[in-house]
């Protein structure tokens, strides 16, 4: 009879996976509407912060 085994494999450490945690502070009233676009849309607040902070990087304009 062959000898089962558990493979496990070792969690990459944290900031590894091309992600970092940012801690902001939001109005209110901008996670209310983030919760209902996250409703609407099925996505979580966070896929919405990162859709957001995107398009944001890739549409600015800085005005002197």
């Amino acid at each position: 009879m062959a000898e089962k085994k558990l493979e496990i494999i070792p969690k990459k450490a944290r900031g590894e996976d091309g992600y970092r945690i940012l801690s902001i502070r939001v109005r209110e009233e901008i996670i209310s509407q983030m919760d209902v676009i996250a409703k609407k849309t099925g996505h979580s607040r966070n896929e919405l912060i990162g859709k957001f902070l995107e398009f944001g990087l890739e549409n600015y304009i800085i005005k002197e």
